[in-house]
């Protein structure tokens, strides 16, 4: 099993702070800020509120705001002004205040942090952000509210935000900062570049790595923590093995318990993010043997599939009209069509839009970054490509993996 030397460790950006890991620039943060608030302008809004309490997989709002991530279970709720400092809520001792001129390195941008010890497995405090939410909203005098990613905060802090404040006062501006957010600056490009390269090293490690005797949760253990230490801060590692004749699915952890033996097929699914937060995925059959034709087969049809996919893919571009010609690709050569989630965008977010399917309203755009997975499956197989594209403003979508799209033989 291959382990990653000093030599190995990937260059380490840190603020001034000494503590602060791969954080965004302030240019980058002044940049969001700016089209953020010509949005606020246009629709009247004095403040917008968003809540992260998922990094592992979203939360991504906050996180694109504020420039530092979101909970994985307590909340953390941004106020964020047409004008000024922006006000943090998230876990701490009852009333306690903390003050900042905008240059924290671990706060950018935040005048004030509001601190409160509410728990959601605890009902009773279930209350607690949304009342110094309010409290904060009234002492700056805003007035109408802009609410950001609802489905991602917890239904008692947005039920008690509205309440509290009168359901008027409150619009949706979720789509408004949705169109901005999916189109990805120089930076983020940058950042989505290290995710993918970072991905590249660890289906290289894990094919180094697996072996016959090893149980599944094992394998991804190992993509795990070769992540880590190239920079990863989390993710999630879907996969199983299986004989030929078998499907191996993506499987989540709890089911990841079998024991790999000569001649399986691993279906390898990483989507962790890389250095700064940014997420992408990457998924590969690897075979500790040789893949049956069956497998060759079906693998060269996801590679094909994807393939028109791609070509639909430019500035412009109906996303449910990609994924309706999309299944009519595939009912055409008999294969089955897609009724989940086709393609869709990264970044802070594991999935965001736009969604390639019949009720996402965006369009492709220049700048965007595509995770582009088909699948095939039965009982007897599964097998799945992926990887992500960056749409041009001419030309076909670049890739950011450079790992080869074949089956891993082993």
């Amino acid at each position: 099993m291959n382990i990653l030397s000093i030599a190995d460790r990937p260059a380490i950006s840190v603020a001034a702070d000494g503590r602060t890991l791969h954080p965004v620039s302030r240019g980058e943060l002044e940049r969001r800020w700016l089209l953020v608030r010509r949005a606020m302008a246009g629709a009247g809004v004095d403040a917008l509120v968003v809540q992260g309490a998922n990094g592992i997989s979203g939360g991504g709002h906050f996180r694109w705001l504020a420039g530092q991530p979101p909970g994985n279970y307590n909340p953390r709720t941004l106020i964020f002004p047409a004008e000024g400092l922006m006000t943090l809520v998230d876990q701490g001792p009852f009333d306690a205040v903390l003050e900042f001129d905008g240059n924290d390195a671990a706060n950018p941008g935040v005048g004030r942090r509001c601190m409160v010890p509410s728990y959601p497995s605890v009902v009773y405090t279930a209350d607690y952000d949304a009342q110094i939410v309010v409290r904060e909203i009234r002492r700056h005098g805003y007035r109408r509210i802009g609410i950001v990613a609802a489905a991602s905060s917890y239904y008692a802090f947005g039920a008690g935000l509205r309440e509290q404040l009168g359901a008027g006062a409150c619009i949706d501006m979720t789509d408004a900062v949705d169109a901005i957010k999916a189109i990805k600056s120089p930076e983020e490009i940058a950042l989505i570049q290290a995710a993918a390269d970072m991905q590249d090293r660890i289906v290289v490690e894990v094919a180094a790595a697996i072996r016959p005797g090893m149980r599944d949760f094992e394998v991804m253990a190992h993509a795990q923590h070769v992540g880590q230490l190239l920079g990863s801060e989390q993710g999630m590692f879907f996969g199983s093995s299986a004989a030929p004749g078998q499907a191996a699915g993506l499987r989540p952890r709890f089911q990841q318990g079998r024991e790999l033996r000569e001649g399986d097929v691993f279906t390898l699914l990483v989507e962790n993010s890389g250095p700064g937060g940014m997420f992408a995925h990457i998924a590969r059959p690897l075979v500790l043997g040789r893949a049956t034709n069956e497998l060759s087969d079906a693998f060269e049809a996801v590679c094909e599939a994807q393939r028109a996919t791609l070509a639909m893919l430019e500035p412009g571009a109906s996303c449910a009209e990609v994924f309706a010609a999309y299944n009519a690709f595939m009912r055409a050569r008999g294969w089955p069509e897609e009724r989940r989630l086709h393609c869709h965008g990264q970044g802070y977010d594991l999935v965001e839009r736009p969604l390639i399917r019949q009720d996402e309203t965006l369009r492709i755009e220049a700048g965007m970054n595509i995770a582009a997975h088909p699948a095939i499956g039965s009982p007897a197989l599964f097998t799945t490509v992926c990887e992500n594209y960056l749409i041009q403003p001419e030309g076909p979508p670049r890739c950011f993996h450079r790992t080869p799209q074949r089956i891993i033989e082993l």
